[in-house]
């Protein structure tokens, strides 16, 4: 006999499992796998099992139910994997700024851009940025997002770095969502350190990675490579000292020059992220890597500029995920589902290649690989939209939200 604390929840107009598609390249919408009248069985936070809600319903007699009575499609929960929603203040002078006609690279040189942000954020006490990191993650889980990777890189030296990476830690155990953190403290060279980038980025390795791993503060490493941050040159030798420390690494890639995501694949980085500035000499260096691209449609609406080359990188057989980027500067948005579905208008994606994106292929951006499917096994995480037919949570480009979001099996909104 099963004991009651198995979970039957349908039945669903549609459930949209995310199984069976490949990890690389293109996907139609085809190989979807889309089951109607469909329930999922829960226990203890995991599925146990999808399918026909009546015949799971007979199978299991003792499962307490969870009856869905409207037209619902049912999907993974999505994963954020590049966010920076720890941070204080505001940035909306140097918005004001870029639709002026400023440039981001003006901006920061006058004054504006990340510095900026690091200035407010280290006047910032740790309550106010465990509040302000809380509200955005209870605000994303709301609108299905579900896992959310948030990057420090606002601190820049080692108190404030610390701070960050510790809101973090505390926001966690205050929201349903997941948050996963990660360690930026080479976003820039800070003005107030005396010394080049090099010795910058060494006493980063010296001093502030040591505490992190030392505390359990984080095990992820990310570095900026461009014009205005680090050079390829630099950022090599640091992420392959980070990575013997024992750190994982993803890095900001190629958004306005090129060099990144060659320097990412040959760091054997997790994920490349940002990617604007790639073109087909870039794109052809992901056929045979393991390294995700990270698409980030926000930061390009924010700045006004190109998207990624998605389809491109899709074409040429690379992991695709979308994440929002979500900070106080460039994409200060944060609406995941918007910008993903604007992003598919732009670069032609199909809705199968953007759920990939947003749920198992962003999972394995962040090296997760029990989430962004609906199968046995895997954590339930789940968010159901207000409607029979799944291609309209596109269609509608945003303004669709779930209805009903699961974490761990436990209904967060309703």
């Amino acid at each position: 006999m099963e004991k009651e604390t198995h979970k039957l929840i349908g039945p669903f107009s549609q459930i949209l499992t995310m199984e069976g598609i490949k990890m690389h390249g293109s996907v139609s919408d085809d190989q979807l796998v889309c089951l109607e009248n469909a329930g999922i069985l829960t226990k203890a936070g995991r599925i146990e099992d999808v399918g026909n809600f009546e015949t799971l319903r007979s199978l299991h007699p003792y499962a307490i139910v969870e009856q869905i009575d409207q037209e619902r499609v049912l999907l993974p929960g999505f994963i954020d994997c590049h966010t920076h929603i720890c941070f204080g203040g505001s940035r909306a002078k140097d918005y004001s700024l870029r639709i002026q006609g400023r440039s981001y690279l003006e901006i920061a040189k006058s004054g504006g851009g990340i510095w900026d942000s690091v200035l407010q954020t280290r006047k910032a006490s740790i309550q106010q940025l465990e509040a302000g990191i809380i509200s955005r993650a209870n605000r994303h889980l709301h609108e299905g997002v579900t896992t959310i990777e948030v990057k420090s890189g606002y601190g820049l030296d080692l108190e404030h770095e610390l701070k960050q990476l510790t809101a973090i830690r505390n926001a966690n155990q205050k929201t349903k969502a997941d948050l996963i953190s990660t360690c930026l403290a080479a976003h820039l060279h800070p003005k107030d350190f005396g010394g080049n980038a090099t010795a910058y980025l060494e006493f980063v390795l010296q001093t502030i990675l040591p505490e992190i791993s030392r505390q359990k503060l984080s095990n992820r490493v990310d570095i900026f490579i461009e014009q205005s941050a680090f050079s390829v040159e630099e950022a090599i030798p640091y992420l392959n000292k980070a990575a013997a420390m024992g750190f994982n690494l993803t890095v900001h890639a190629d958004q306005f020059s090129t060099g990144g995501l060659k320097a990412a694949i040959q760091v054997g980085a997790i994920s490349a992220d940002h990617l604007e500035a790639s073109g087909e000499a870039e794109a052809s260096l992901l056929d045979q890597s393991s390294t995700v691209a990270v698409v980030l449609p926000g930061a390009s609406l924010g700045l006004g500029m190109s998207y990624a080359p998605a389809r491109l990188l899709l074409n040429n057989g690379a992991c695709v995920a979308i994440a929002s980027d979500w900070n106080p500067g460039s994409a200060p948005m944060g609406d995941l589902l918007m910008q993903a579905a604007v992003l598919s208008a732009s670069e032609k994606l199909t809705t199968a290649e953007v759920f990939a994106a947003l749920t198992f292929r962003a999972a394995k951006a962040l090296n997760i690989v029990d989430k962004g499917v609906l199968a046995k096994g895997m954590v339930a995480d789940m968010q159901a939209y207000p409607t029979a037919d799944y291609r309209e949570i596109l269609y509608y480009q945003g303004k669709l939200k779930p209805a009903e979001v699961w974490k761990d099996g436990r209904l967060v909104k309703n």
